[in-house]
This record gives structure tokens, C-alpha cells and sequence, in this order.
């Protein structure tokens, strides 16, 4: 690992700054680094896959000499010298031909990898495709938009393997947040490319299927009638067909560690129990207990106790004032005395 050192100016100091955690963090920067031994059809794939990703992209010339799987110190050590989350690393081998190595970063250590070899014979890269997409009137997307993602397979749900790719993907080709509040769905110009994933057909029941990587480009036409115009997809490339190899999964204390949000970006607490309607207002809700009402304290008079309670059936005989006994007095028969005059100050 890189140690720290103290700056020496305040150019030093800015560019420490920018490396501390962040409420919001920056767009994740991609390094594309050349393997010990290398090929130069992996150095066409990796310019073109940089052309995605561009402006957060770097590229190394020299090759390095890099094993991700068997020891992933200098992984890091390149990953925290260019101040880059995302890692592509190009090997050719005869047991593992032109292979990428995708590999992510959090804190400077290596979150999860995933090993992709690209299949040459169905492969094409852009500049082949180039004349076909140059007749239909068809320019590449502009530098800084985003693309909007397409997943196609039941795999992306349900198989850890993919579901682990399309997360990758996802976060590689994501860029800047803040430009997706800008640009929405509603604004076309915003919108200009489209990357496919498909999981293809295995060759065997024991060989995991192959993911389909492809690239589209938007086209509007006018419709007729309608005010909506007619979307069309043109094929731009690159058309990769890559074969996976393999995988090296996150830690769990590491995942715990990667997904914890600060409580700043959480927005205000929900409140329990209120609601607002279409119009504004605001509805609560009270929970209250089981309520005794035999129990409910009352004010202690005397027509009010239980056994002055009479409750007379069909065949019972009326009521008289004579069955209450001789304490019972109409309000006839009460005497009120005038209230007392006072006495006034001579």
C-alpha cells in the first residue's frame, strides 16, 4: 500500500482533499492495464470499451506484470496510485486467450473480479461495423452521456454468476449521477445509445452460457399520425461475445462495509402512521388498546348505581313512582331555599 505522506503545498493538499470520503462520491474512474503478456486485439477491444467510458477513463501502454487471482496487492497498489475504482486488466494466454479481467475496488482493496474471454470468431470490434453504421447516416454517441442498460435473461435474477455481471456492468458504464437529474427520459437528445447484455445458449449442460455485450445506437423517425416519433436501433459495436471464466466473489463483512449509506443522504426519517392524499392533506393514525367500558370510571350519584338499574320485560308490569320507596321526591316536591343576600359595606 501506498503510506501517507503530509503535503507540501497546496496543490499536494487539493488533491489529498479530493480523494476523502465524499457525501457524494465521484464518478468512478476505469484503468485499462496491459498484462505481462498481451495481444493486440485486446488493445483494440480495451480503446474501444475506453471510448464508452470516456472522459473517466485512463489506459497504460506498457505491459504489467499483474495476477489478479493469485496475488492482488499490485491490483491495488495501481488501483490507489491513479486514484481509480474500476480495473480492467488484458491477458492472452494459450489456456485463457484474450481474456479481461474486470475487477472492482472499494477503499483500495479488491472488492470482486470477474474473468471474461472474448470470443475472436464472433467478435467484431467498431471499426468493422463502422462502414455499416456510416450508410445509414449513423454517428457515435457523444463523450459524457449515459446509456441506458438492457438485460436480457432470467439468469440476471436469479444466478449468482450473472446477477454479479450485471452489477459489474452496471457500475462500469454508470458515469456521473448528476447528469441523469439533467437529462431524463423525456429529454431525447439525452439519450442516444443503448448497451444489450444477453445470456446466450450453453454449448453443453455443464458449461455456463455465454454473455452477449452490445452496443446501439438511437435513431428517431417521423411516424405518421402520431405524435410520438418512431425509435430505431442501429448496431455501432463493439459486439463482444465473452466466455466466463472465473470468479472471485466479495467478502460479506465486505459487502456490510461497502453498502453502509450516510445518514445525511437518507432524507428526513418516515414518520410512522401519517399519510397524505392526493391533495395534500395530512391523515394520521392513532392506535389505541382494548378499552373496558364496564371499568369506565363515572360520576358517583346515586341514580347512576347498578342497582337502581331497571331492566322491565314484555310481561313485567309498569313502573309506578310508589316502587322506589319513600325516599323518592318529584322536583315538585323539593323545597329550594332563595340564596342568601349580602351583605353590603356601609
Amino acid at each position: 500500500m501506498i503510506r501517507t505522506v503530509k503535503p507540501k503545498n497546496a496543490r499536494a493538499k487539493r488533491a489529498l482533499e479530493k480523494r476523502e470520503p465524499k457525501l457524494v462520491e465521484n464518478v468512478k474512474r476505469a484503468l485499462f492495464v496491459p498484462g505481462e503478456s498481451s495481444s493486440q486485439y485486446l488493445h483494440d477491444v480495451c480503446v474501444e470499451l475506453g471510448n464508452l467510458k470516456k472522459p473517466y477513463v485512463k489506459r497504460f501502454q506498457r505491459k504489467n506484470k499483474v495476477r489478479c487471482f493469485e496475488d492482488a496487492s499490485s491490483l491495488e497498489f495501481l488501483a490507489e496510485k491513479n486514484d481509480s475504482s474500476l480495473v480492467v486488466v488484458a491477458t492472452h494466454s494459450k489456456k485463457r486467450p484474450h481474456t479481461l479481467t474486470f475487477a472492482r475496488t472499494f477503499n483500495y482493496k479488491v472488492y470482486d473480479m470477474v474473468e471474461l474471454s472474448v470470443l475472436r470468431e464472433s467478435s467484431r470490434l467498431m471499426s468493422e461495423l463502422r462502414g455499416e453504421s456510416a450508410a445509414a447516416g449513423i454517428a457515435a454517441a457523444q463523450v459524457g452521456l449515459n446509456p441506458m442498460f438492457s438485460f436480457q435473461g432470467a439468469l440476471f435474477d436469479t444466478h449468482p454468476v450473472y446477477r454479479q455481471l450485471k452489477s459489474l456492468f452496471m457500475d462500469f458504464f454508470r458515469g456521473d449521477r448528476a447528469h441523469d437529474e439533467q437529462h431524463n427520459l423525456q429529454d431525447v437528445a439525452g439519450l442516444q445509445h443503448v448497451i444489450s447484455l444477453t445470456v446466450g445458449e450453453p454449448e453443453t449442460e455443464e458449461t455456463t452460457p455465454p454473455l452477449l455485450f452490445r452496443v446501439y445506437r438511437l435513431r428517431t423517425y417521423r411516424s405518421e399520425g402520431q405524435k410520438l416519433p418512431r425509435v430505431e436501433l442501429v448496431e455501432t459495436g463493439p459486439r463482444l461475445d465473452f466466455k466466463v471464466g472465473r470468479v472471485h466473489t466479495p467478502e460479506p463483512d465486505l459487502v456490510r462495509e461497502a453498502h453502509v449509506r450516510a445518514k445525511q443522504t437518507l432524507g428526513a426519517p418516515q414518520v410512522k402512521n401519517v399519510e397524505r392524499d392526493s391533495m395534500g392533506d395530512k391523515f394520521g393514525r392513532v392506535h389505541l388498546g382494548k378499552q373496558e367500558l364496564m371499568k369506565l370510571q363515572t360520576r358517583k350519584m346515586k341514580g347512576l348505581k347498578s342497582k337502581f338499574d331497571q331492566t322491565p320485560g314484555e310481561d313485567d308490569p309498569e313502573i309506578s313512582d310508589d316502587s322506589y320507596g319513600e325516599d323518592f321526591t318529584t322536583a315538585t316536591d323539593i323545597d329550594v331555599a332563595p340564596p342568601a343576600k349580602k351583605k353590603q359595606r356601609k
